[in-house]
């Protein structure tokens, strides 16, 4: 018999949606599917119209309805050593394998899916449908959505993000902050190093103080033994300065993060480090001015901690298998839905994140057909 969910993931596998490229054939795929069941999308898209948030409404309009929501961008295959091609699903041995395939495009197969059979039953509460862009280099897409919503006299009354949680619930993440420092010194001739002010070692200074505060988060700051990781995160990711070996080097940057257990305030975080790097540059300056490091913040969301007695986890946890609760390493958009919206929100979806951003990137169908039945949970909860 054909299986909707599996169809419809092949063809969103074929639009090859990587951040760095344009959605919209995706999403205006997305709003077809819906025209053609007389559902009509609000598409909000990105001035140049390469790319696209979408959200729709199945049913009543009158009342909060349930939310599910979806990010359509996927990671980078650079570099990857694919079997096959990773824009062309491929099943085998009981998965589905492609990019996206996991994180998260098999959910958003299920919600489609569920959005055709919702499509032609009378509901007593809405289905909403959130699809955004720009998800993978930080919820950067969801959030002209998210100022649509705030418009709207009726928000949602809960939200479901579909990441891949193994159809478990999970009640939260880490927020995130990332930032980066420059540290500016005096150039000059190798063989005259010390009359010159090295900016790779003013940011080496630098790195040493995030080490210590991380140890100092690791053993001091606040625990939730619900993660893998029970505590906050400092984490270096790029570091790049100089231009040649007899040079020493007058700029360096160091591109860094904090993940933040929510009550963990990341910008108090972040001010402590502004004061560590300014007493760095500060020992420098009665022989270098212009000694500095100056760090700017270029992405943060909120981090996401829905109490686990919420009406949300009383409700998702009806809808899945295992009611099991726990709370996942990544982020989402979850944070912002709560913060900015007030959307109660939970994480549940088919796959596991250990398959995601991998070369040979696979969703199990027996995952496929748990998410599948919780779509079917979910429309009896909707129906009249």
């Amino acid at each position: 018999m054909p299986n909707p969910t599996l169809e419809l993931l092949d063809r969103l596998i074929g639009f090859p949606t990587v951040s760095r490229d344009p959605n919209r054939e995706l999403i205006d795929f997305v709003a077809a599917f819906l025209a053609a069941r007389g559902v009509e999308s609000q598409l909000i898209a990105t001035p140049d119209g390469r790319k696209a948030n979408l959200f729709a409404t199945i049913g009543p309009k009158d009342v909060p309805g349930i939310m599910l929501s979806g990010h359509t961008d996927v990671v980078p295959v650079d570099g990857q050593a694919w079997s096959g091609d990773p824009f062309r699903m491929s099943v085998r041995d009981g998965r589905a394998y492609g990019r996206g395939t996991a994180d998260m495009k098999g959910f958003v197969a299920a919600a489609l899916a569920l959005a055709d059979r919702a499509a032609s039953v009378p509901l007593a509460m809405p289905l909403h449908l959130a699809l955004s862009h720009d998800e993978e280099i930080g919820c950067v897409g969801v959030r002209s959505l998210i100022e649509q919503l705030q418009t709207q006299p009726l928000r949602p009354r809960f939200c479901l993000i579909g990441e891949p949680t193994s159809m478990r619930v999970a009640l939260g993440h880490k927020g995130k902050l990332a930032a980066r420092a420059c540290a500016h010194g005096v150039t000059g001739h190798s063989a005259l190093a010390p009359r010159a002010l090295n900016a790779i070692h003013l940011a080496c200074d630098f790195l040493e103080r995030l080490r210590f505060r991380q140890a100092e988060l690791a053993t001091s700051g606040r625990n939730d033994p619900d993660y893998d990781v029970p505590y906050t995160t400092i984490h270096v990711g790029t570091i790049s300065g100089g231009t040649a070996l007899n040079i020493v080097p007058e700029r360096c940057t160091l591109d860094f993060e904090i993940r933040n257990l929510a009550g963990e305030d990341a910008e108090a975080i972040l001010d402590t480090l502004r004061r560590d790097a300014e007493a760095i540059a500060l020992a420098q300056r009665p022989r270098f001015e212009c000694a500095a490091i100056e760090i700017e913040t270029f992405n943060a969301y909120p981090a996401l901690d829905t109490p686990a007695d919420a009406e949300v986890v009383h409700f998702a946890r009806m809808l899945v298998e295992d009611d099991t609760t726990f709370k996942v390493a990544f982020g989402t958009e979850g944070g912002l839905f709560h913060d900015s919206l007030g959307i109660p929100t939970v994480i549940c979806g088919p796959g596991s994140m250990d398959q995601g951003h991998k070369p040979d990137e696979y969703i199990a169908l027996d995952q496929l057909a748990a998410a599948d039945r919780m779509m079917d949970r979910l429309l009896n909860q909707l129906r009249c």
